[in-house]
């Protein structure tokens, strides 16, 4: 009874329980931002022209995570709340549902990438015929994994609900360690370059959904003690997850598309540029990727909560999660004002074009830190609820205003690529504190989500 009782967010100590369950998430986050790390360190004692293309394909990957939210978001809010109000049953409903629509989408977006590699890669207008090449070789191999990472983000869902966050942190953890010992070899002695790298990070997303399903149908804390995966689609539950993910889904895919629209804004500036943007959105990740934990955390603990209609526990649950945010962005902040050149150093040794442009573009990020930081807290709020309306509206608006300001500032001023990198950090700074006090001025929740029957 213990055991069980370890998962269950709508008792204890809430600080306790938020740290159960972001921790891990924060140490899954780590790991993937560290697949892409491994690989921009390795290619960066290739060539900055190689940074560059997985860059490029990076963006693409990044706009898959918007449709791998159907799976994902879809087993983390429809578990997390029907756990919380104690039918396990309709929470099942909702996970295995929600893996199935995952592994449908992520089959069909890896066809798409794979077949239409070169006018995906033709967007950007890379002016280096090499790169664009090199970025059509690296996304054709990436693209093959997709499907697994889908599944993976499913099954990620399904533990984050249930409050059980570390089986998937072990998973990804061991993915990561085969990414990071098979990426040197397949790039460097088996002198397969780029493509060695898309190929370790392929055959370790491979992997990792394959222990993901192991750990769901085998681990000794999984969220349901039968599972099974071939069942049909449940036409309510299917219509509650596309109600709950699609506003999620398309402020994912207009941030992701937005963003590339301003990549072919630096693309025009050169590789040196491509490759300070690359190497720069991994080292912001800092906050991201803690914010993001905490932001999961809390649509388990907000979810679980709601279902069980502990209001007052949700609003302290949020107040708690928004002083350790401010806290963190803060120091992040700190950090990339005055240590951006040397994080630098680090993945583009042999560069100092690249650091430069570099350090400038962190001074310039560091500005919007906190606000990002408080915008997973009360992202993270609202999807609990299933509310997830108000921030792909507050995301929407402000991505295209960055666009707009962008383009403006790099065409009609002075500021060239700088005035790229301060709409970004304005962009961010609008969205955070837009949806942040939102949620503030928001009425009390409300139960409202339909009965699955």
């Amino acid at each position: 009874m213990e055991k069980v009782n370890k998962y269950n967010l709508t008792d204890g100590g809430i600080l306790n329980k938020l740290f159960l369950v972001a921790l891990p998430i924060i140490g899954t986050q780590v790991i993937q931002m560290a697949y892409n790390l491994t690989d921009m360190f390795w290619l960066g004692r290739l060539s900055s022209d190689a940074v560059a293309a997985s860059g490029t394909v990076g963006l693409y990957m990044w706009l898959s995570m918007s449709f791998q939210m159907f799976g994902r978001m879809g087993a983390e809010i429809g578990v997390a709340q029907n756990i919380g109000r104690g039918d396990r049953d309709k929470a099942l409903s909702f996970s295995q549902n929600s893996i199935l629509i995952g592994v449908l989408l992520g089959t069909a977006l890896a066809a798409v990438y794979i077949t239409c590699r070169r006018p995906l890669v033709g967007f950007f207008r890379i002016q280096e015929a090499h790169v664009a090449q090199d970025a059509r070789d690296y996304l054709a191999i990436v693209g093959i994994a997709i499907p697994f990472t889908f599944l993976t983000g499913a099954v990620t869902g399904t533990f984050n609900g249930s409050g059980n966050s570390r089986v998937s942190l072990l998973v990804n953890g061991a993915g990561l360690v085969l990414n990071m010992t098979l990426d040197p070899l397949l790039i460097f002695v088996a002198g397969m370059g780029i493509k060695g790298a898309a190929v370790a990070t392929a055959i370790a997303q491979a992997v990792a959904a394959c222990l993901s399903l192991a750990a769901l149908f085998k681990a000794k804390n999984r969220p349901f003690p039968v599972m099974r995966l071939t069942v049909r689609f449940k036409k309510a539950v299917i219509k509650q997850i596309v109600k709950w993910v699609a506003p999620i889904s398309t402020e994912g895919f207009l941030f992701t598309f937005l963003t590339m629209l301003t990549a072919t804004f630096v693309a025009s500036y050169g590789a040196n540029a491509m490759a300070a943007s690359r190497v720069g959105s991994q080292i912001e990740s800092l906050t991201w990727l803690i914010g993001g934990g905490f932001s999961s955390a809390l649509t388990a603990f907000v979810g679980q909560n709601f279902g069980a209609a502990k209001y007052d526990r949700i609003k302290r649950g949020f107040r708690i999660s928004s002083a350790m945010m401010l806290f963190w962005g803060a120091a992040v902040s700190f950090l990339l004002y005055f240590g951006g050149r040397a994080l630098y150093g680090v993945f583009i040794p042999d560069n100092s074009d690249v650091v430069g442009i570099g350090a400038g573009y962190m001074r310039i990020l560091a500005l919007c830190q906190v606000a990002s930081c408080l915008e997973g807290v009360a992202t993270g709020s609202f999807r609990g609820q299933g509310r997830t309306i108000p921030s792909s509206i507050t995301s929407g608006t402000s991505n295209a205003l960055r666009v707009v300001l962008a383009f403006f500032l790099s065409r009609y001023t002075s500021l060239g690529l700088t005035g790229i990198w301060i709409a970004l950090a304005a962009g961010a700074s609008l969205r955070g504190a837009w949806v942040y006090i939102w949620y503030v001025f928001s009425k009390k929740p409300v139960q409202n989500t339909p009965a699955i029957t």
